[in-house]
């Protein structure tokens, strides 16, 4: 996924950031924090966890995702003064519209997926199946198909995905808070109080 990557940039960024004005890196101070792994937890059960990925239907998997999203979009109303937040907040919001409007997974399409998975006789999908967190879907059956992952990553990075505007965006403000973290003190105390 591109937020890992967003995440290791940005706090090199930042540390960068802090080393070059002679400083140091600011702890984040974040409310809700609490929410983040809540939020993560249905997700990771649902599609990581070996066990409960088998044992998760489609509707509580559809369920999962959609309340993750809910939980991190909360998260990122609550702080949304803080830098970096209202691209990360406006993601979310376009990846939660665009999984909630094709039945709770985000849509991508069979050419996505046959770009992803070339010829693999061991990998098998079809057309209205969920594959991982996504849902396969053709273009003219998406709704807001342009907020799908559509968005396939260069070849040369080291894993291939499909990405949605969503997530570009919530990688950008990850990185965006992360750089900010470096800067000088005033500059938090001022985005704060306003």
């Amino acid at each position: 996924m591109i937020l890992l990557p967003a995440i290791a940039a940005g706090l090199l960024a930042g540390l960068a950031r802090a080393r070059y004005r002679n400083g140091h890196l600011k702890s984040p101070d974040l409310s809700l924090v609490w929410l983040v792994p809540i939020a993560f937890l249905p997700q990771w059960l649902a599609f990581n966890l070996p066990l409960t990925r088998r044992l998760t239907t489609d509707n509580l998997a559809a369920a999962a995702l959609v309340s993750s999203q809910a939980l991190l979009l909360m998260f990122a109303w609550f702080n949304r003064k803080r830098p970096g937040f209202w691209a990360l907040g406006i993601g979310l919001a376009l990846n939660l519209t665009a999984i909630a409007l094709n039945g709770g997974f985000m849509p991508v399409s069979p050419e996505v997926v046959t770009e992803l998975l070339p010829d693999s006789p061991s990998v098998t999908w079809q057309i209205g199946e969920r594959v991982g967190w996504n849902i396969v879907l053709p273009i003219t059956d998406t709704r807001l198909w342009w907020l799908s992952d559509h968005l396939l990553l260069p070849a040369w990075f080291p894993v291939r995905k499909a990405l949605s505007i969503g997530d570009v965006l919530i990688a950008v403000g990850a990185f965006w808070f992360l750089w900010a973290l470096g800067g000088p003190e005033q500059e938090e105390e001022k985005r704060s109080s306003e």
